[in-house]
């Protein structure tokens, strides 16, 4: 956990975890009227807690004691937003910017730092014609491939709506989980590539301003279809991913994964290109009462896989969806697994959907 010391003459220590997972959260703000704070831990987005000020003008809150999880929070101040400006921890989603917690615990333990070796995560340029453009993403490489010769099999791991290419390394914490599955011999050593997968984006927002094209609502079916996204990947990112980096350049060494959105475009991507990935995870998605499984699935089961797993909780306001997928996946007699021990649409779900996924690929 990354601390600053707040202002005054005492140090304001937020946040400050409890051996039984409860968590106090402090700021200094001695001429506030009233603050508030909100966490995603809450009922509600918008659900928020009263916090109480000291005679030192520290205002405080504790909570009932958390699960072990990564939480995000902020500070409301007399009606103004902030983080946490007691701790460095902050995540950005989309345009939000919030601070967060790890409560430690079995699950939360590779969220952490790995203590062993680390891969490296590069911010990286391409050029795409199919946006006429630079685009960026994001990629982790394993540790030992820098230096070394072998080749490596490639995850495609695709955000989903209001996030970028940050998304899964800042929120996902894809790196630290990547690197404790590998160093433990949990998962086969793997390129990790996060596109941005935005259609009207070339980069991250805190980069560069969306492309001043018309927005598509998630109902309209051209939205599906991914725009210039879905015909990037095939057309840009994969060539230049297997033309830049050591990687195992065939089918049996790609997988392609995405949560929500980006789960959208992982059934987009692999119904029009069934010959790219033989490892597929749809993440909180499934199919819209529209979609037909023998013209959505057909060309998968045609060309073959290796591996279709499907991950989504009861919860989930998608769950729905992924039942669709499921009975179109029995319909079409395609093995497939799913897994549904996880909550509603959060970071939470889908980090514990990477760790899950990743020790399934490739073997």
């Amino acid at each position: 956990m990354n601390r600053v010391r707040q202002g005054g003459a005492a140090a304001v220590v937020s946040p400050e975890v409890g051996v039984d997972g409860r968590v106090t959260f402090r700021i200094s703000a001695p001429d506030a009227r009233e603050v508030a704070l909100r966490g995603d831990w809450m009922n509600g987005y918008f659900s928020t807690a009263a916090m109480h000020k000291d005679a030192n003008g520290v205002w405080s809150y504790t909570t009932a004691p958390l699960a072990p999880e990564m939480y995000q929070y902020s500070f409301n101040v007399d009606g103004v937003k902030t983080t946490d400006p007691g701790s460095l921890d902050v995540v950005r989603d989309g345009t939000r910017v919030d601070s967060y917690v790890i409560v430690p615990g079995e699950r939360t333990a590779g969220y952490e730092e790995y203590s062993g070796n680390k891969g490296t995560v590069s911010k990286v340029w391409y050029h795409s014609p199919a946006y006429g453009a630079d685009r960026r993403m994001y990629i982790y490489t394993p540790y030992g491939y820098e230096g070394g010769k072998a080749k490596y099999p490639v995850l495609y791991l695709q955000h989903g709506g209001g996030g970028d290419e940050d998304a899964w390394t800042s929120l996902g914490r894809a790196a630290q989980i990547l690197d404790r599955l590998i160093g433990e011999g949990k998962a086969v050593p793997m390129i990790v590539v996060m596109p941005n997968a935005n259609p009207n984006q070339l980069a991250a927002p805190d980069v560069m301003a969306p492309m001043p094209v018309e927005r598509i609502p998630q109902g309209d079916p051209s939205f599906h279809r991914g725009g210039k996204y879905v015909e990037s990947f095939s057309a840009d990112i994969v060539p230049f991913v297997d033309s830049h980096y050591r990687t195992i350049a065939k089918k049996s060494g790609r997988a392609i994964a995405g949560l929500s959105m980006g789960g959208i475009y992982t059934l987009s991507i692999t119904a029009a290109h069934p010959e790219l990935c033989d490892y597929i995870g749809v993440l909180s998605m499934g199919f819209t009462p529209d979609k037909d499984p023998e013209t959505e699935l057909g060309p998968i089961k045609k060309a073959g896989y290796k591996l279709y797993w499907v991950g989504c909780g009861e919860s989930d306001f998608a769950y729905g969806n992924a039942e669709r997928l499921l009975e179109g996946l029995d319909k079409m007699n395609m093995p497939h697994e799913f897994f549904n021990e996880i909550g509603g649409h959060t970071w939470a779900t889908w980090r514990i959907c990477l760790d899950e996924l990743a020790p399934k690929l490739f073997k």
